[in-house]
């Protein structure tokens, strides 16, 4: 039998598998080929511990002088970039596991660790991690000599990687329902495979979470059953810190990921003396100030852990006081909220109408869907935080292009008075609807209007219909695994005696998974799709030792 193979057999009383009767094949997004790239070049070395890399940084400083005209310096930066290749023992605790999203990643890790399938009116489905960039897509890494083709690889082998079936899953949940009961809530995935894997999950149950009304719908209240008892947000957090370290020391674990999919919050109030530095965030906390939210107690817990932690919501989570608490501890952040349908689709669409020289007017986006999710956001604060997530994708789009969109002007009157004008935006509406019927089937209509040369106009209608939690639900891995993967990369300057340092701990890299990506302060957020996949790519081959490849194809446009 092939290493692509297993045997499994589906069991009509439930237990997933009984003796093996037939082969079925591994789908390719679920087999464990570790990372086999080995880089042959005088700027790479292989120990038994890292593997270590030269990476020139390249890019160009431009000035404009007083006549208009722009003078391009071309600057390079030599670092070496150390990467720790041993795969730790990994944890994933989410805040929300008992959600949509929370058992429905369960159910798929489980169903591909035991290689569970099932019968759906299609026929036999088969587990997979697709929709998973780190798992399901490939990137570029040369050509083949004999062929002269390109050479592409999967990104799960470039470097070396937690798989997703080998993550230990825990987390907290303000509904104390067992996970099997709470899939049958969550009504996402095919009865057949929801009967299989219910038995591995019945014994799955939510550590209690913490609950302040004020920061959610109030359509929740319901749920919530499973709460750390007290107001005593000291208290609250020393609980959630205390079971981050009980649930590493009980599955002997070397590394814990936090990862916030619970509803999206209101957006907390940044208020001097109280949420602004790490030292008034931490005073907050203990005086139990109302303005600290559930999410930031999560994220402040984990920065004290040295856990990475990660906002899949839209809310401001990561006040400054957060950032700078981070910076102090050098423990990762990243967010925010989820990149799944429609926002994705806005990135790229806005992206290719800009490149193309083609003027947006406005962008009108409707959705509607049927998920707790949704019921949650029909609340208007709650919605006000996912409206601002979705309205900011296009921003730097379309600050790149000053052809068509008039910039941003800053100026001094005569009499020495600062006047500021906005720049040129389309105008930019999202509208969230709550239909229970849907379910977690998401409808989304967008509408793309634009002008075009001498006055003509062009209008794109897109109807985006998809399934909310099995989109979202691989993004959660991508970003658990690359969390996890950039813990164990360090840098330092090339050609010194300097010691190794970490990353930055906001981790923008992430960006392509996130709707309104987390950047370090001071700094552009690049919400181009395009451009996110490509800072990851040039990344991982930094870390190889090798060029980022450009499509200059230089050897097929010359003799």
């Amino acid at each position: 039998m092939s290493p692509s193979q297993v045997i499994v057999n589906p069991d009509p009383n439930g237990s997933g598998y009984t003796s093996p009767q037939h082969e079925i094949e591994v789908h390719p997004t679920s087999v464990n080929r570790g990372a086999p790239i080995v880089v042959h070049s005088s700027n790479t070395v292989y120990s038994p511990e890292h593997i270590t890399a030269k990476f020139e940084n390249r890019g160009a400083d431009v000035v404009k002088d007083a006549q208009g005209v722009l003078h391009v310096t071309p600057t390079s930066t030599a670092y070496e970039i150390r990467t720790e290749r041993k795969v730790p023992k990994t944890g994933l605790m989410m805040v929300g596991w008992g959600g949509n999203n929370g058992t429905t990643l369960t159910a798929t890790i489980l169903a591909n660790r035991h290689q569970i399938h099932w019968s759906t009116k299609r026929g036999v489905e088969v587990p997979n991690y697709m929709g998973s960039l780190v798992r399901a897509s490939t990137m570029r890494i040369g050509t083949d000599p004999t062929t002269g083709k390109d050479f592409n690889v999967p990104i799960s082998d470039v470097l070396p990687m937690v798989h997703p079936n080998d993550l230990v899953l825990g987390g907290w949940d303000i509904s104390g329902a067992p996970l099997d009961h709470a899939m049958r809530r969550a009504e996402v995935l095919d009865y057949d495979l929801q009967r299989q894997v219910a038995p591995l999950m019945a014994h799955m149950k939510p550590l209690r979470s913490i609950y302040y009304p004020d920061f959610i719908a109030a359509n929740q209240e319901e749920r919530a059953d499973n709460l750390i008892p007290g107001e005593d947000k000291q208290a609250h957090l020393e609980q959630l810190r205390k079971d981050i370290r009980e649930f590493k020391v009980k599955h002997s674990l070397d590394r814990v990921v936090v990862f916030w999919t619970a509803n999206t919050e209101r957006y907390a109030d940044i208020i001097e003396g109280v949420n602004d530095t790490s030292a008034n965030l931490l005073k907050a906390i203990k005086s139990s100030h109302p303005e600290v939210s559930p999410s930031t107690v999560f994220a402040v817990a984990a920065i004290l852990e040295g856990c990475p932690f990660i906002n899949g919501a839209p809310q401001n989570t990561f006040v400054p006081g957060c950032i700078q608490l981070a910076e102090e501890h050098k423990s990762f952040i990243a967010g925010d909220d989820l990149k799944t349908g429609q926002t994705k689709v806005k990135s790229v669409l806005a992206e290719f109408l800009t490149n193309a020289g083609i003027k947006m007017l406005s962008i009108a986006s409707y959705n509607h869907l049927g998920n707790n999710d949704g019921r949650n956001l029909s609340a208007e604060r709650q919605f006000k935080s996912k409206e601002i997530s979705k309205r900011s994708v296009v921003d730097d789009m379309v600050e790149s292009n000053p052809l068509l969109f008039k910039p941003a002007v800053n100026s001094v009157t005569a009499d020495g008075k600062k006047v500021h004008e906005d720049g040129e935006h389309p105008d930019h509406i999202v509208v969230i609807k709550y239909v229970p019927a849907v379910g977690d089937s998401k409808r989304a209509i967008d509408e793309y209007h634009s002008e075009l040369m001498m006055g003509g106009r062009n209008t794109l209608n897109i109807f985006n219909e998809c399934e909310d939690s099995l989109l979202a639900s691989p993004l959660i891995l991508d970003l658990t695994i690359l969390a996890e993967l950039f813990t164990r990369v360090e840098y330092r300057p090339a050609n010194k005696d300097a010691e190794y340092k970490s990353l930055y701990p906001v981790l923008s890299l992430l960006s392509y998974m996130l709707k309104a990506p987390l950047v370090k302060p001071g700094h552009d957020v690049v919400n181009s799709l395009g451009r996110q996949r490509n800072a990851i790519e040039g990344f991982f081959k930094a870390c190889l030792g090798l060029e980022n490849l450009g499509d200059v194809l230089l050897e097929s446009r010359i003799w």
